[in-house]
Order: C-alpha cells, then structure tokens, then sequence
C-alpha cells in the first residue's frame, strides 16, 4: 500500500491556491510528467465530477479517469480513480496560514501484481514527485 503525505507552504491567498489546484486542466502546469487532464463531466465542476489524465511514471503511460469523491469549496478535493494503470486516490487540502496557506497532499494506492513487492520503492518515488510537484506549485503560483 502507498500512503504519501506532503505539506508546503505557498505565499498566495488560500482560495487562489484552492480555485487553480482544484481544477485538473491545469495539473500539467505543476505536476512533473502529467501531459494532459481533461474534464469528463457536464455542469459545474465539484462532486461526482469527472476528468481523465495521461501521465507518465517510471517510464509507463498512465492513463486515468478520476471522481471527485469530496469537495469542500475552498478547502479539500480528493478524487479517486475509477479507471487506471495504476489506481490511487489523492486529497488535496489548502489551510489559511500567515502570509498564504499551507497545502497538503494524501495520496493512497494498492499496487498489484509482481510491482506489488516493490512497494517501500514506490513509495519513496511516489513522494518524492509528490514533493517536486508541490515545489513547482509554489514557484509557479509565488513567482
């Protein structure tokens, strides 16, 4: 099992932060080795809503269709795969702090089969693109 956490402090009022990482057509913006998200669903974007990405991890393509499973406007997105490669659920959640917020990731998978046992690998993969991402995020929303 994959569990993740990462926190990272960004200078930007929290429902900035909030409105751009909610929303998965930017996810390539910030997110190392995502090529593409695109929004699945019809109507205003919350829960049950519906996006699809391609990704590439470990040198695989991945490809996935992902339902927001809670939303807290303002606060805390999580989504889970309901297709995948490689299934996970992710969490995203912003904090108002001195001088910005504070943003944390959950991110949670069962890997199967024969990768299954390199599981203390992934997770250390898993958090350290997690954590670069949220560095990126911070650059590119601070700068």
């Amino acid at each position: 099992m994959t569990n993740v956490n990462s926190k990272i402090h960004i200078n930007r009022p929290a429902q900035d932060v909030f409105d751009f990482i909610s929303n998965p057509e930017n996810n390539p913006q910030w997110q190392g080795g995502m090529v593409s998200c695109e929004i699945t669903s019809d109507g205003a974007w919350g829960l049950g809503s519906t996006y699809s990405q391609k990704a590439k991890f470990m040198g695989r393509d991945i490809i996935s269709t992902f339902k927001i499973s809670q939303f807290e406007p303002g606060r805390l997105i999580r989504g889970d795969t309901v297709e995948s490669s490689f299934p996970i659920s992710f969490t995203r959640i912003v904090e108002p702090a001195e001088e910005g917020c504070m943003v944390q990731a959950i991110v949670t998978g069962d890997a199967s089969g024969f990768i299954k046992i390199f599981t203390p690998l992934m997770n250390w993969m898993v958090k350290r693109s997690i954590d670069g991402d949220y560095r990126r995020l911070k650059a590119l929303l601070e700068g």
